[in-house]
C-alpha cells in the first residue's frame, strides 16, 4: 500500500499540486491587483489549500470554532507542526486572515509574490529598523478588521513537541489590544515533519481556543506567551507535549 501511494505521491498528486500552485498563485495576484485584497488575498489560498489536502489523502477536522466571531479581528498563535500546517489553517479555519510570515518566503517561486500582493505581513527580525516596518505593515492590515495568523516558534519542530516561542507575536498583540487566540495543531507532524518530502495520509486536527482578552492596561507579554503555550500544549497528545529537544539539531 506505502508503495502504491508513493507512485501516486509523485505521479499524480505532485503534479496536480504544482498546477493548482500555480493557478492559485496567478489567480490571487490578478485579483489582487484589479478588486479587493480581502476576497482575492484569502479565497483562492482557502480553496487551493483544500485542494492539496483532498489529492494528498488528508484529513482536517476543527474543535472550536464557535469560539470565535467571523466578524472580530483576532491574532491567531499556532504551534508549527508542518508543511500541512499552513494548508490546514488557510482551508479549515474558515477565518480570513493575514499570515505573519519569515522575510526569506517572499524569494519563493510565484507564493512569494502572491503572498505580497494578498497583503501578508513579512518580518524582518534582523534589527530595530525592520521590526517597526513590520509593525508599521501589520497596523496596515488590521485597521480594516483582518486577523493575523503567527506561528510563535517561528519554524517547525524536528520532533512534534514545541519549540521556545518568540516575543514578537505577543509584543503585536500587546501594540494592537487584539484578543488572541491560540490554536493546537494535531498530526501535521505525523503528515510530513520538515526532515521529509514524503507524505503520510492522517487526520490533523485543529483545536480553537477561547479568545485572552486584552485587559485594562492590555496585556503583559510574557503573560499571554505562557497562556498561549499552556492553551496549546493542552491539546497535544502526551508525546508531543514539552520543549523539543530538536533545537540542537538547527
Amino acid at each position: 500500500m506505502k508503495i502504491l501511494y508513493g507512485i501516486y505521491q509523485w505521479l499524480i498528486a505532485a503534479p496536480l499540486f504544482i498546477v493548482a500552485t500555480f493557478l492559485a498563485a496567478i489567480t490571487t495576484v490578478v485579483g489582487c491587483s484589479l478588486g479587493s485584497k480581502a476576497f482575492w488575498g484569502y479565497w483562492p489560498a482557502h480553496y487551493w489549500s483544500r485542494f492539496c489536502c483532498l489529492i494528498a489523502c488528508v484529513r482536517v477536522k476543527v474543535i472550536g470554532r464557535e469560539n470565535i466571531d467571523p466578524k472580530t479581528s483576532y491574532v491567531f498563535t499556532a504551534n508549527h507542526q508542518g508543511a500541512f500546517d499552513i494548508w490546514s489553517v488557510y482551508g479549515y479555519l474558515n477565518h480570513n486572515f493575514k499570515w505573519m510570515m519569515k522575510k526569506e518566503l517572499e524569494n519563493i517561486f510565484m507564493v512569494g509574490w502572491a503572498c505580497k500582493c494578498a497583503g501578508n505581513v513579512f518580518v524582518d527580525d534582523s534589527n530595530i529598523a525592520g521590526i517597526r516596518h513590520t509593525i508599521e505593515e501589520a497596523e496596515e492590515q488590521l485597521k480594516d478588521g483582518m486577523s493575523l495568523v503567527i506561528f510563535p516558534e517561528g519554524s517547525r519542530t524536528w520532533d512534534g513537541k514545541m519549540i521556545p516561542f518568540k516575543r514578537g507575536a505577543f509584543m503585536l498583540a500587546a501594540e494592537f489590544r487584539l484578543p488572541v487566540v491560540p490554536i493546537t495543531i494535531d498530526g501535521s507532524f505525523r503528515v510530513m515533519p520538515r526532515f521529509t518530502y514524503i507524505i503520510h495520509p492522517y487526520t490533523i486536527t485543529i483545536t480553537i481556543h477561547k479568545p485572552i482578552l486584552p485587559g485594562e492596561k492590555g496585556f503583559n507579554t510574557k503573560v499571554l506567551m505562557a497562556q498561549c503555550r499552556d492553551a496549546i500544549e493542552s491539546a497535544l497528545p502526551d508525546i508531543d507535549k514539552g520543549i523539543s529537544a530538536g533545537e540542537r539539531i538547527q
